[in-house]
């Protein structure tokens, strides 16, 4: 997991005031798939992908990534408390894991 210093800033900010243990914790306690993000502006060559998912204290977060398929490397680009709009759509489109 990489994570940019401007995103280790952003993520230290009060609207979001996240750690990375709790985006590994998310990866770890997550029990649907990865939905893609398709709005014309957060288009990437590299889709940009996220989920919702708890750490372990149950604090709910969407984390968002990009993983380079060539390196295998998961570079997080924001996380951050989880919007109950954001919850329902990730609930409604994302598969459970099987």
């Amino acid at each position: 997991m990489f994570l940019s210093p401007a995103t280790r800033q952003k993520l230290a900010r009060t609207d979001h005031n996240v750690t990375e243990q709790e985006i590994i914790q998310c990866f770890a306690n997550r029990d649907r798939v990865f939905l893609t993000d398709t709005r014309p502006e957060h288009q990437t060559p590299v889709p940009t992908q996220w989920f919702v998912s708890e750490t372990d204290y149950g604090r709910k977060l969407k984390v968002v990534f990009i993983c380079d398929p060539a390196s295998k490397i998961v570079d997080i680009k924001s996380a951050y408390p989880a919007a109950p709009e954001v919850e329902r759509i990730y609930t409604k489109y994302a598969s459970l894991l099987t």
